[in-house]
């Protein structure tokens, strides 16, 4: 979790340790999750850029996050890109006046497109 927030920016929560270690140590000791460096840099920016926008429509703004709302068996999720291959889930939702995401997994985008 994330306790550095400014107010009205979104907060970033980690479902998963992984995803946490990779944001703010660059690697991660779960050798399952193991992501080339330019993917976990372009990892770190793109979490730095949901970090600092007020809402998730501001997403929208980033075209080479490729922000959308999710449908399918991921009703309920939205996404962003990292790179051509690989994407963010996340689920986000309103408290207070703060918007908070909880990043869900890194999805491996190649079969998303066979």
């Amino acid at each position: 979790m994330h306790s550095n927030c400014r107010h009205n920016d979104m907060e970033i929560h980690f479902e998963k340790e992984y995803l946490s270690e990779l944001y703010y140590t660059a690697k991660t000791t779960d050798k399952k999750h193991r992501f080339q460096p330019t993917i976990v840099k372009r990892y770190i920016r793109t979490i730095d850029i949901m970090e600092s926008v007020q809402s998730t429509e501001d997403l929208y703004r980033f075209n080479s996050l490729n922000y959308e709302v999710l449908s399918g068996d991921l009703k309920g999720f939205e996404s962003v890109r990292v790179g051509d291959k690989y994407r963010i889930v996340f689920r986000s939702e309103k408290i207070v006046s703060n918007t908070v995401l909880t990043i869900c997994n890194i999805i491996d985008l190649t079969n998303h497109y066979k």
